[in-house]
């Protein structure tokens, strides 16, 4: 029986899970940006971000902690020296995945995982957007054009 084990275990035994957490993870620190199945990315969701909470305090400790999960230094140091600098105010929600359909072979959904501090897409500093025209608002100002000028070629005539 599985009573109150609620993770997904991905098919996997438990050394191939965390293997490959791990090192989607790592993927997922240098790259700021993967693309994997959406359970993977949830199970993947829930592996690395207490690990950037724990990254937020730079001890030994902590940083022992980070290893012990990753085993990749270079994700470690990545993790403590850019992404905590990064993500410093941010209470909690570092990731976003984002559904992008499914695949060719096997139909599986697919989405990428990506650290949400880095996407310069979605960043609040948007530009602002230029007023469209629709085709409406296209045939509005021109029966208003022709009116504006009308008056105007009316007061040449009288002069």
């Amino acid at each position: 029986m599985r009573h109150n084990k609620k993770f997904n275990h991905l098919g996997r035994t438990a050394s191939h899970r965390s293997a490959m957490l791990a090192n989607m993870a790592c993927s997922l620190i240098k790259h700021k940006r993967i693309t994997t199945t959406v359970a993977k990315a949830k199970a993947l969701k829930k592996f690395v971000e207490p690990l950037i909470t724990k990254s937020k305090e730079d001890t030994t400790n902590s940083r022992r902690v980070v290893f012990s999960n990753l085993q990749d230094k270079f994700a470690v140091t990545e993790l403590f020296k850019e992404i905590s600098v990064k993500v410093a105010d941010r209470p909690g929600g570092y990731t976003r995945i984002i559904k992008t359909g499914h695949r060719l072979g096997d139909n599986a959904e697919m989405c990428f995982i990506e650290l949400v501090d880095y996407d310069e897409n979605m960043a609040k500093t948007a530009p602002a957007k230029k007023s469209t025209r629709t085709r409406r608002s296209k045939k509005s100002a021109a029966v208003e054009a022709p009116a504006a000028e009308a008056p105007a070629t009316e007061e040449a005539k009288a002069e």
